[in-house]
């Protein structure tokens, strides 16, 4: 048995949950967006509307596991999970540029960072996700999706990582940087 497929999801209010058991589809929409979710054929899908949940079974239980099935049960439950998450409250990263007349700014659906490069390094927004930038330094990146919200986090702060000896450099807000030494001149 899956520790996490056998776990029933529960659906907060104001989250609407539609599965379409021919098409393997499990679509929510809530106050933050919607999304949806097409699902393996091994795992049967079910949403219970007096108990506000959702609950993944495996097609045959008693059937010797071919493969990937037990996985496949927890990771579509573990998929769900975050799919009401993201529905009901979204996700968040925030990222903060470090380095003097280092910026970030928004231009229409694009993210153009000045990090010490003699030109200007310019990332296209993904249409699921928004970027509101505060003080010109910190980076807010927000959406429904947890797995393109941490991508696009990714991409924008391997731009120019931080480096241990000043510390400049795009990183995350809650990221703690190890700084080094340097050289000892005079000795």
């Amino acid at each position: 048995m899956s520790r996490i497929g056998k776990q029933n999801i529960s659906v907060p209010a104001g989250v609407k949950v539609a599965v379409n058991a021919g098409a393997k589809t499990v679509s929510l929409t809530g106050p933050k967006g919607s999304t949806s979710f097409t699902h393996q054929p091994q795992v049967r899908v079910a949403y219970d509307d007096a108990s506000k949940s959702i609950a993944c079974t495996l097609d045959d239980p008693t059937k010797i596991d071919e493969g990937n099935r037990r996985a496949l049960w927890g990771t579509t439950r573990a998929i769900l999970d975050k799919m009401v998450i993201g529905v009901a409250n979204g996700y968040s990263r925030k990222l903060e540029v470090v380095g003097v007349g280092w910026t970030a700014k928004a231009q229409g659906k694009k993210l153009v960072l000045t990090v010490g490069f003699c030109n200007p390094i310019e990332l296209v927004i993904p249409s699921t996700v928004t970027v509101t930038i505060e003080n010109n330094t910190i980076i807010t990146i927000a959406g429904v999706d947890a797995q393109q919200v941490g991508a696009f986090a990714s991409l924008v702060r391997s731009q120019r990582k931080p480096e241990p000896y000043n510390g400049k450099g795009i990183k995350y807000s809650d990221e703690v940087i190890q700084r080094k030494k340097g050289k000892a001149f005079g000795a």
